[in-house]
């Protein structure tokens, strides 16, 4: 859904129309540990995503100023994806959502491990994983 139609004025209403179906957060985590991908690259993750799913999710994050496309430095078929500051600026959700899950199912060890060092401080590591991702993305 596109930023000019909006189901109502209620800002949990008007985000969830840009992000909260099953597959865009997803893209979004995907772009922030990759800092970049390539359209291949997310057909490539655990979850399984369809192709036409993801090509309506891709331009949906596009078109709401969450993704940018770019071209490949290495070819003219391919398109790198990266996150605008926008998108980066979801970082303190996804910390969030993994708090939760982390309380009520379980978790790779990877994950808890990261999630221990978020705990200490999660206002300094959200801002310093904010950071590097606008230097190493924007």
């Amino acid at each position: 859904m596109s930023t000019s139609k909006k189901r109502s004025d209620c800002p949990i209403s008007s985000s969830l129309d840009v992000w909260g179906d099953k597959w865009s957060l997803l893209i979004v985590r995907d772009l922030m540990f990759s800092k970049q991908c390539t359209y291949g690259d997310f057909l490539k993750s655990d979850e399984k995503i369809a192709t036409n799913i993801l090509a309506s999710r891709l331009l949906m994050l596009e078109q709401n100023g969450i993704i940018t496309k770019q071209e490949h430095p290495e070819s003219k078929v391919k398109v790198l994806y990266k996150l605008t500051e926008k998108g980066i600026d979801l970082m303190p959700l996804l910390i969030e959502i993994n708090l939760w899950a982390e309380k009520y199912s379980v978790i790779p060890e990877s994950q808890s491990m990261i999630l221990e060092e978020v705990k200490k401080d999660k206002e300094g590591f959200i801002g310093k994983q904010i950071e590097v991702l606008k230097r190493e993305v924007l």
